[in-house]
């Protein structure tokens, strides 16, 4: 692992290490090429090999102005209820897929979460590790690292 800053809870880095173990098992096995549906599928029985409690396609409720938004935002793998895995199989990540996951991090208030592209020939290549820190929105930074 690399080393890295930050402001999160140590214990929060089990879990984190574990998806990215598990994505590295995952796309060894599989490789490049497959739809992210089956990436998901695949991360979701490594985890809970592992012990690690995971959700799919988990719904993220949206709310403006105290007013409930009908919107079907889904958050590919919600894990130990604490880090937000996005998943994408595609040639080259984006700024959206990466503004995707910043705003699932600020509207679910969690901090953590990893935008793993699994169509790379090495899967280090794919990883993006996404914290969002805790500050008042006018303030928000994240720190981003590619393993």
């Amino acid at each position: 692992m690399l080393p890295r800053e930050t402001p999160l809870n140590p214990a929060i880095e089990v879990p984190a290490n574990q998806i990215v173990d598990a994505a590295f098992r995952v796309h060894s096995t599989l490789g490049a090429g497959l739809l992210e549906s089956i990436y998901e599928q695949c991360l979701v029985i490594e985890l809970t090999k592992r012990g690690i409690k995971v959700a799919r396609q988990v719904p993220l409720p949206i709310s403006y102005d105290g007013h409930q938004i009908t919107a079907d935002f889904r958050l590919d793998l919600l894990v130990e209820d604490q880090i937000i895995v996005e998943i994408k199989s595609v040639e080259t990540l984006l700024p959206v897929h990466k503004a995707q996951l910043l705003t699932y991090l600020k509207l679910s208030k969690l901090n953590l979460g990893f935008l793993i592209n699994f169509n790379v020939p090495l899967i280090k290549q794919g990883i993006n590790r996404i914290i969002l820190s805790n500050f008042a929105p006018s303030r928000l930074r994240d720190r981003s690292s590619v393993f």
